[in-house]
């Protein structure tokens, strides 16, 4: 577990005498139920930062020759047929 360093903390009574009491229950030391809580702890706050989607946006000017007037059918249709509108 590597090394080990003496510290002092403060905890409130009522907390300490159910540490203590679990510990004699569970057969454990104060200190390792210290540490098993500190891992769980720390275990929930070190989790990755949330996917975010790069921008991949282009400059241009606007849309091609074949789209310019807008019909949305016509753009969805070469969307759905891709290979068909590439051969074109």
């Amino acid at each position: 577990m590597g090394t080990h360093m003496k510290t002092t903390l403060e905890i409130a009574d009522p907390l300490l005498e159910q540490a203590k009491a679990l510990a004699e229950r569970e057969h454990t030391t104060l200190r390792a139920l210290v540490e098993e809580g500190l891992r769980v702890v720390l275990a929930g706050k070190t989790r990755t930062k949330p996917f975010t989607l790069r921008d991949m946006s282009v400059k241009g000017r606007g849309l091609s020759p074949e789209f310019a007037s807008g019909d949305w059918r016509r753009i969805r249709e070469a969307a759905h047929d891709w290979d068909a509108w590439r051969r074109s």
